[in-house]
């Protein structure tokens, strides 16, 4: 076959597309087992931050093998239903009616005492909030939290997943003294939040701050039930 001739270029390139591709397709398997890894482990580390207990790559599965005692799911009703909660992903579960959706709780030993840890979903100003709260064996007081956000502005929103902004939360309550729902406030520095346990909120990070409030109330809303069933 004639090198020069356009029957070779395209047949050439043609074939250079699919080993390309097939290399890349190969690849990608094989890597997808590392990466899934990957991803359960930062995974196990922020519900580990949730109750304030720090870990890293090489200890995080071990930590929490040894500190989570139980997980389960719980319907819109506050009852167990079957399933996994760790590879339960609340994102995807918010995309189903109310009636379907399953919502993961982890359980802490920490010290003998029980902690509940529940999971977190909204939106910031450029993408994407998660995180993870603890409770206290009252299903009322927070222990500990942990944020994440896909892209919040550096110095500013993304200051969210700094442990300073989640200590805030320590020892804030979600009820109010009659037992009303009431989820934690975050607010703007300086300002309070009448009725309700509150937080300061990033300072320039406004809307950040405003949508990890409302994270806050909607996430702990749908575990209403869960926290004041007997």
């Amino acid at each position: 076959m004639n090198k020069d001739s356009n029957v070779y270029t395209i047949i050439y390139a043609s074939v250079m597309v699919v080993l390309v591709a097939l290399l890349l397709a190969f690849t990608s398997e094989s890597l997808r087992p590392m990466q899934a890894k990957n991803e359960a482990v930062d995974k196990m580390r922020q519900i580990l931050t949730s109750v304030n207990v720090e870990s890293t790559n090489a200890n995080a599965e071990e930590l929490y093998n040894q500190l989570i005692v139980d997980a389960f799911l719980v319907n819109s009703n506050g009852d167990k239903v079957d399933g996994n909660a760790f590879d339960t992903e609340l994102v995807n579960e918010l995309r189903k009616p109310v009636a379907e959706r399953s919502y993961p709780v982890f359980v802490a030993n920490i010290d003998g005492s029980m902690k509940y840890i529940l999971s977190l979903r909204g939106a910031g100003l450029w993408g994407p909030l998660w995180g993870f709260i603890s409770l206290d064996d009252d299903k009322e007081t927070i222990y500990g939290a942990s944020f994440g956000h896909e892209g919040e502005t550096p110095g500013l929103g993304a200051e969210i997943d700094k442990p300073a902004f989640a200590h805030e939360f320590t020892g804030k309550k979600i009820f109010n003294a009659e037992g009303q729902y009431t989820s934690v406030a975050v607010v703007k520095p300086g300002q309070v939040a009448q009725g309700r346990d509150y937080v300061d909120g990033i300072s320039g990070g406004t809307i950040t701050s405003q949508g990890v409030d409302a994270m806050l109330y909607s996430s702990l809303e749908a575990y209403e039930p869960f926290l004041t069933n007997e």
